[in-house]
């Protein structure tokens, strides 16, 4: 890097500090994110009632390979780029793997168990517990903490749903009710700030996970739907590495560690 953009990165970075980056959540935001769940719910319907194929990979034979031989498959669901909405920005990533030698029950009991995933998910989860259980109903906590050229921690909370459809196959759905990012995380002037008044790096995290036993192991998918803000005039080239890659490296890493820890 040159003298001239160490200096824009320092000047960019201390502007960021002592201001904010100054996102705003609003309503028509959230009215495109409304309908874009929508359409995503009526094909994750489909796939639930036989409509079309209950796993994505199914899809695709290349796609079913790439897993089985213990690869990673993820990609956006469409087009190549997060989806442009007012005020903000929708990333939707789809990713699957194959677990070998396990049981739909082993893997519904480590997703279920949040009070662990902060050392199953560490160091993106910093923290987790269980606020509620009612059934295949939970309400969860979790801390996040997503670094990429910025550090940002935040305070979530999330209403997950089970619905398992036969002995081999069980699908749910997470949506967040509350991101707060925290300013000053684990230092004595730790606050939060009001939820949508922030620096935009998250504002809501839905996910579909859909697990069908087969083939001697578990095939396990995620649907990751994430709004964040748009990328700012004047700091894109601060902003977008963190907008653009954080979506697909935090589905990837979920997915290699729940199959990690399944398999030990």
């Amino acid at each position: 890097m040159t003298h001239v953009g160490v200096f824009r990165c320092i000047a960019a970075l201390a502007a960021c500090s002592c201001a904010g980056l100054g996102a705003e959540l609003k309503k028509e935001t959230l009215e495109d994110f409304a309908r874009h769940i929508q359409a995503a719910e009526a094909r994750v319907a489909e796939m639930a009632a036989g409509k079309r194929s209950f796993l994505w990979l199914d899809e695709s034979p290349q796609r079913r390979g790439e897993v089985r031989s213990g690869q990673v498959a993820a990609q956006l669901l469409d087009g190549r780029r997060p989806q442009q909405v007012r005020g903000g920005l929708i990333h939707h990533w789809i990713g699957a793997v194959f677990v070998p030698g396990v049981t739909l029950d082993s893997a519904l009991a480590l997703l279920r168990n949040y009070d662990e995933h902060q050392t199953i998910y560490r160091p993106e989860v910093m923290a987790s517990k269980v606020l509620e259980h009612d059934q295949d109903r939970y309400r969860v906590y979790l801390r996040l903490l997503k670094k990429k050229v910025l550090t940002v921690v935040l305070n979530t909370e999330h209403d997950v749903r089970y619905f398992p459809l036969d002995p081999t196959r069980c699908h749910s759905r997470s949506y967040s009710t509350k991101i707060a990012q925290v300013e000053n995380p684990g230092e004595p002037g730790e606050r939060e700030r009001p939820p949508g008044q922030d620096d935009g790096f998250l504002w809501r995290l839905y996910s579909y996970w859909r697990l069908q036993q087969r083939d001697g192991g578990v095939y396990l998918e995620c649907e990751a739907v994430s709004l964040t803000r748009d990328i700012p005039n004047g700091l894109g080239w601060l902003i977008e590495p963190i907008i653009r890659d954080l979506p697909k490296e935090s589905l990837v890493k979920t997915l290699v560690a729940t199959r990690m820890a399944l398999a030990r």
